[in-house]
């Protein structure tokens, strides 16, 4: 299973893989057949030891002892691929994907299997996976039994798999501010989407946007999908924070 997964992921000899929790090695054996290097990071010292002794004749393995949360990630293009620890799924998932500017081009990840169905829906929309959405695309790809593991984990996992998008959908230089104006809006709770943006947009326009978009005029956050977001950002950023002390729209709101 760990060749298969390897090969469904359709490395060639130009990439550089990172792989996360390389643990016994299972999976760095197949990677180091089908990528140009490998660099295999494991945070366990014996693990991270038992790795060196195995690999000291494969050229275009490294091994790096050490936690990925922390690890310098290469320059370039590069690509990721593990079975994480499941309890570090979403620390690690912000780390590869929170800077749209770095070499990453794609992630293939085993993670717990209702994880990767959380990151991947397309029902219910999440803070963190909108936070990313603008310049990735999380998809749940299979599922592997428990029974596939050793030892086996007390539930099954997913193998998560992330894209670059060949278009972003918003400027790598709008991150912070749109991540800060989606979690203002989360923040409030259960409050529908008009009550709750940092920015007061007129009830005739959020109407307009609303009818445009096809969502309901109290739509709650994790009902509006990403590029409902996109939609909705831009418009916050028309017509400007101080829109309810002025009293007036921004100069094209004619």
């Amino acid at each position: 299973m760990a060749a298969e997964l390897v090969d469904g992921a359709e490395f060639g000899l130009n990439d550089t893989v990172v792989e996360i929790g390389a643990g016994w090695g299972r999976l760095t054996r197949p990677l180091a057949r089908r990528a140009g290097r490998v660099i295999a990071v494991e945070i366990d010292d014996t693990l991270a030891a038992r790795l060196a002794r195995s690999f000291e004749n494969e050229s275009n393995v490294s091994i790096v002892h050490g936690d990925i949360l922390r690890t310098a990630l290469p320059t370039g293009r590069w690509r990721a691929f593990g079975n994480i620890p499941f309890d570090a799924t979403t620390q690690i998932l912000g780390r590869l994907l929170g800077d749209p500017t770095t070499g990453l081009r794609r992630a293939d990840l085993l993670v717990q299997l209702e994880a990767a169905r959380k990151r991947a829906s397309v029902e219910r929309s999440t803070l963190m996976s909108l936070t990313w959405q603008p310049w990735w695309t999380l998809s749940l790809e299979r599922r592997i039994s428990s029974r596939g593991f050793e030892p086996p984990p007390a539930v099954d996992a997913g193998l998560l798999v992330v894209r670059r998008r060949s278009r972003p959908l918003l400027d790598a230089d709008e991150r912070i501010a749109y991540a800060t104006f989606l979690r203002r809006v989360f923040d409030r709770g259960g409050l529908p989407v008009r009550r709750s943006l940092p920015t007061v947009i007129p009830v005739k326009r959020w109407k307009a946007l609303a009818r445009e978009r096809g969502i309901a005029l109290d739509a709650r956050p994790a009902q509006l999908d990403v590029w409902d977001w996109m939609e909705v950002f831009k418009e916050a950023q028309r017509w400007g924070p101080d829109i309810r002390r002025k009293g007036v729209g921004p100069p094209d709101a004619r």
